[in-house]
């Protein structure tokens, strides 16, 4: 079995999967999970990173938020 058979199976598992992990990503566990990293995450590169940059980690998280959960 080749990387390329391993990328097919992929595939097909999520095809075949498509409405079980779209509901998994919109539950409310995982919007309380990624509100958590989210804001670990945009902490730490505004520690790191110059305050000018803190109106876009802000924005940056916004979106990503947006796209996972519930909310």
């Amino acid at each position: 079995m080749g990387i390329e058979d391993i990328v097919n199976q992929g595939k097909d598992f999520l095809e075949q999967n498509k409405d079980k992990i779209d509901d998994v990503i919109k539950s409310e566990h995982a919007e309380g999970v990624s509100d958590s990293a989210l804001d670990a995450a945009a902490e730490f590169v505004k520690k790191v990173a110059p305050d000018s940059v803190d109106q876009q980690v802000d924005g940056a998280r916004e979106n990503i938020d947006k796209a996972v959960g519930n909310e």
